[in-house]
């Protein structure tokens, strides 16, 4: 072989090498999409009095939608619920100060939420960019600053930069219109792999009553009074009083009963908006009985769409506990198995160790007897007395685990007290997107 084949073979064979080693990149990966999501946003109803309207603010992110803005009828009747965290953002702390005010009703209201930031841990500064917002939103819509609600979702303990978000609510103005809740609802999300909505209608006297919801979280999911950020319409005629009632009465069965991560966020926020302009009457009687489990359902909806978006989630879990000797030790026992890291990676893992779930119980600070528990994993009686059932065969519990949708049931044989609580899996995913959250 002489010398110039030698070299020119050389220079072949460092580039066959270069390129085993550096294979072919797309130029942009796919979005990972939740496995347990919906295969789309649903067909929410048009609520009489409501606009919606989304821009690019870019208030931590470019090229996409990260500021929405509602428009409330005049008349429109305000209820909510918001984190009880003591770090609560400025937003919430503004919002609860609002809520309940009577004072110019008459005038409409209006919803301005931004994500990439949640404003929360900001001092005076925090305080001052909720002014700047709402009182711009204010100015534009015609409305008082009483009546203008805000959120902030994203980073905590960064500046807002408010003013990218005032100079965009000229064009929020501009955009308002009545069938784009969805996207609104895109335009909250943060690591939210779908945009979440539900709805529901019930029958009136003289005319139907329509309700549509839209959420965002994913993550930072262990809510105490709200979850990440919700929001629901309605056209029904009720009084905010009434209104607010009911909205407290339904948050510890739905929002109050998801968990991701056994954390609460600074920025928890439900807000539930009546705009009275159904043909149907005020309700009252069976109309208002219908009318609360309709609101019910949807907020049970979101929570259990809040809970297949958790972050890196593959399973989607029920704990439902029966027999304990209060509803309080029910949900004390639910929160204890739902938010165990053993638990939730060994559900990731499709392992069935029920033993997890037995030390899960003992930490929960709920009375219980050991020879008094029974532990199911859905129809599978797993153990029973204080032991492990003689018939219960280890390859079904496998079996059992593989699905995407569980059940794991406990009955404390104590007394009538029960709560269900939902939650989804641990997996390495989840510890991938916190990891490079701020980066």
């Amino acid at each position: 072989m002489g010398k110039t084949d030698w070299k020119a073979e050389a220079k072949a064979l460092k580039k066959e090498i270069k390129g085993l080693k550096a294979p072919a990149v797309p130029a942009k990966a796919a979005k990972l999409v939740s496995p347990l999501a919906p295969a789309r946003f649903p067909d929410l109803p048009v609520i009489r009095g409501v606009e919606f309207a989304a821009v690019e603010a870019g208030v931590r992110y470019k090229n996409r939608k990260d500021v929405m803005l509602i428009r409330l009828a005049p008349g429109t009747a305000m209820a909510g619920v918001f984190t009880r965290s003591t770090t609560r953002s400025a937003c919430v702390r503004d919002c609860q100060a609002k809520i309940g005010l009577k004072n110019a009703e008459a005038a409409g209201a209006a919803i301005i939420v931004n994500s990439g930031n949640s404003n929360a841990f900001t001092g005076a500064r925090g305080e001052e960019s909720v002014a700047a917002i709402t009182g711009g939103v204010a100015a534009a819509l015609g409305v008082p600053a009483t009546r203008v609600f805000s959120s902030s979702t994203g980073v905590i303990g960064e500046p807002l930069p408010h003013e990218r978000i005032t100079a965009a609510i000229p064009a929020l103005q501009a955009a308002l219109q009545e069938d784009a809740i969805a996207m609104a609802a895109q335009a909250m999300m943060t690591t939210d792999t779908f945009p979440k909505g539900a709805s529901a209608t019930i029958p009136g006297e003289g005319g139907m009553i329509h309700i549509a919801g839209i959420a965002k979280g994913s993550g930072m999911i262990a809510p105490d009074m709200a979850t990440m950020l919700v929001y629901i319409f309605t056209d029904a005629k009720i009084p905010a009083a009434s209104l607010q009632r009911i909205v407290s009465r339904n948050t510890d069965a739905t929002f109050n009963s998801i968990t991701v991560d056994s954390d609460t966020s600074t920025s928890d926020t439900l807000l539930v908006a009546a705009t009275g302009l159904s043909d149907a009457a005020p309700l009252a009687g069976a109309t208002l009985k219908a009318f609360e489990k309709a609101l019910a359902g949807v907020m049970l909806d979101l929570a259990h769409q809040v809970i297949r978006d958790g972050e890196g989630a593959t399973k989607f879990v029920e704990v439902n506990v029966t027999g304990a000797a209060s509803d309080g030790d029910a949900h004390k026992v639910a929160l204890a198995i739902a938010n165990s890291p053993l638990v939730k990676t060994a559900i990731a893992g499709q392992d069935p160790n029920w033993g997890r779930i037995v030390a899960a119980i003992g930490k929960s600070g709920a009375e219980a007897d050991r020879d008094r528990l029974t532990i199911r994993f859905g129809s599978i009686l797993v153990a029973e007395k204080g032991w492990r059932n003689p018939k219960y065969q280890e390859e079904d519990g496998a079996a059992y685990m593989r699905n995407p949708e569980l059940v794991i049931s406990v009955d404390m044989g104590l007394g009538k007290g029960k709560r269900k609580v939902w939650t989804c899996d641990l997996t390495n995913r989840y510890i991938e997107i916190n990891a490079d959250y701020r980066s």
